[in-house]
């Protein structure tokens, strides 16, 4: 059947004008876009208004797919930089592996005993599964804001676990349509992993090259260039071993990310407005396909699936992957309830679908109508609870921007780091940016002096902004941009004052400064014939002094001497309203007291812990 090409262009001017209004009420409603193109997807589909027909499209649709998936995974892994995320490099790993294997058998084990289903069509939809999406999940910790250790670690699992599960769901339909088994099924995945893997690090080989070739690469250039090589290692990959595609641009993307390249940021840019448009095309497209009659066909044995695999199955996956990582117990429970599935399981799952129809196997139907409920679920599920679960789990920390990476910078940055709090480091030494990268805190490298240095540093969103450098004259102009040019308060700008004459100089302009040596005098002062005032200074070193919250039901109203605190704590004060009291075993704690806790190592934390729970 031919397609009339002027209903073609109602259908891209169609996707474009509801690719918009999904952006507006993302925004409005702080949910992910997703939900409302899948929405638009059904809405404008043949269940309902019958605008457009997918079909119609032929096997262009998996075209169209396939070049719309290769850009999205291509983006996701262009904003992973290996260099900088080295302390979860083995959970991500973990996830990506370990994880997809208990995910896979979980969701294997839940649909045979739930669903009339052969045991590898259950298989075929559990390998579906096992991957987490990145095109909802990069979206969602990016707009709320999540630890940065916990965002970059969801975001490498949904890049990688889309190119594991697809090359395992590869694997299983082989299995239906070919019977593949024992070395025949080995050689098949590793074969698809090698292929994968070389084409994506010869392809960044290659673009790094030329991007670093001369002057005559200008941005447009390096977008087209960049472009072609993404299709170029898809295609490619696909043509030497079947569903290695994504893989091969997944490893593109990082390899991309990692390198420190002309253009890189001109790229992300491109990559992100593209992502956006390639997204909305897809999930519009593809939930438009929906039959309303595969999804009912399923019945109610069909959710009971879908929850398990997000109470029971993911769960299991997180934590059975992550059991020596240094991941607190929430930052866990966080990773598990973030695990939606996105617009791969549904491509493949359709174009799965379409091919089991043609060997006539039954369950091609089923298995798209298990699908497509699974991501409406998750998504659902993920996109409207995501921000309170994490408010809950207290995994929303602060965005805190240090200026300068000498000592104190260094020192400062750790401690914010270790508290669990999101921090960036700028300073314009190579060598300072560099040490702090292998201790994985992130660093921009450029002179803070400049505006557009302090907005990729992430300034525009920033709680606080520390100046700590050893030159007085660029702490207080940062302190006063931040102030003046990204409206900053008074209480959110901290300065080092080096030299004690220029105290006052901070001070006139309202910018909450210290010096070193005038603190380091005045505590000495203090310490003399006092000593016993500044004992939990001593603490500081490994230790921590906080003061928390208490909104943890279970523990307002009870006695502090009640509460199963760690050892090495101790509550000091009680701030409630406009008094103080202090912290003996007998006063009882009421909701919304302030408490000052005191604790060496990861006590103070542990109590933050049970107050704020």
């Amino acid at each position: 059947m031919v397609v009339d090409s002027i209903y073609l262009l109602e259908i891209v001017v169609s996707v474009l004008f509801m690719s918009m209004v999904a952006q507006t009420l993302s925004k409005h409603f702080k949910v992910p876009v997703i939900m409302f193109l899948l929405l638009e997807g059904i809405l404008v589909g043949p269940e309902v208004l019958n605008f457009i027909d997918p079909n119609m499209f032929g096997d262009g649709l998996t075209a169209i797919v396939s070049l719309s998936v290769a850009i999205i995974v291509f983006d996701g892994g262009l904003h992973i930089d290996v260099k900088s995320i080295r302390p979860i490099q083995k959970t991500a790993l973990k996830l990506t592996t370990i994880g997809v294997l208990i995910t896979f058998i979980g969701a294997t084990l839940v649909t045979y005993s739930m669903l009339d289903v052969p045991l590898k069509l259950a298989a075929l939809f559990g390998a579906l599964v096992a991957a987490t999406g990145p095109t909802v999940i990069t979206p969602l910790v990016r707009n709320i804001h999540v630890n940065h250790k916990v965002s970059k670690i969801l975001e490498i699992e949904g890049v990688f676990n889309d190119a594991a599960s697809v090359i395992l769901a590869a694997f299983m339909f082989e299995w239906i349509v070919s019977q593949l088994t024992g070395f025949s099924a080995v050689v098949f995945i590793l074969q698809r992993l090698a292929i994968g893997i070389a084409i994506g690090m010869v392809s960044g080989t290659i673009l790094k090259r030329f991007l670093s070739s001369g002057s005559l690469v200008t941005d447009q250039t390096a977008r087209l260039f960049t472009l072609t090589m993404v299709i170029t290692a898809y295609v490619l990959s696909e043509l030497l071993g079947n569903e290695s595609g994504i893989l091969a641009v997944a490893v593109f993307g990082i390899v991309t990310g990692t390198s420190n390249i002309p253009h890189k940021q001109a790229l992300k840019e491109f990559k992100s407005d593209l992502v956006m448009l390639m997204l909305s095309i897809i999930f519009i497209l593809l939930a438009a396909m929906l039959k309303f009659e595969d999804i009912i066909g399923i019945g109610l044995n069909g959710i009971i699936v879908v929850l398990l695999l997000i109470v029971l199955v993911r769960p299991l996956a997180v934590f059975g992957s992550t059991v020596n990582s240094h991941l607190r117990r929430n930052e866990k429970l966080f990773i598990s309830f973030i695990g939606p599935r996105g617009v791969v399981p549904a491509s493949i799952a359709t174009y799965f679908a379409i091919k089991l129809d043609s060997f006539n196997i039954l369950g091609g139907q089923m298995l798209v109508g298990l699908v497509f409920l699974t991501v409406i679920i998750t998504v659902i599920t993920t996109g409207t609870l995501a921000r309170r679960v994490a408010n809950i789990l207290g995994v929303i920390p602060m965005e805190i921007l240090i200026i300068g990476g000498g000592e104190v910078g260094k020192i400062l940055a750790e401690r914010f780091e270790k508290r669990g709090e999101n921090v960036v480091v700028v300073d314009n030494s190579e060598d300072k940016c560099q040490r702090l990268l292998k201790q994985g805190i992130r660093v921009v490298h450029g002179d803070a002096e400049d505006i557009n240095v302090l907005k990729a540093a992430g300034i525009e969103k920033a709680k606080y902004v520390v100046a700590t450098t050893n030159q007085d004259n660029t702490n207080l102009l940062v302190s006063q941009i931040a102030k003046s040019k990204f409206n900053l308060k008074e209480d959110q700008v901290v300065a080092r004052v080096n030299n004690v004459e220029n105290l006052h100089a901070f001070w006139d302009l309202s910018i909450r400064s210290m010096s070193p040596q005038m603190t380091t005098a005045l505590v000495l002062d203090n310490m003399v014939g006092k000593s016993s005032m500044f004992s939990m200074c001593e603490v500081g070193e490994e230790g921590e002094i906080l003061e928390v919250r208490v909104t943890n039901p279970k523990v307002a109203g009870k006695a502090i001497k009640e509460l199963s605190l760690p050892e090495n704590s101790l509550l000091l004060m009680i701030r409630r309203g406009d008094k103080s009291y202090i912290a003996n075993g007998n006063l009882v704690l009421e909701y919304d007291d302030l408490v000052t806790v005191i604790g060496e190592d990861d006590a103070a934390r542990e109590v933050a812990d049970i107050l704020n729970r």
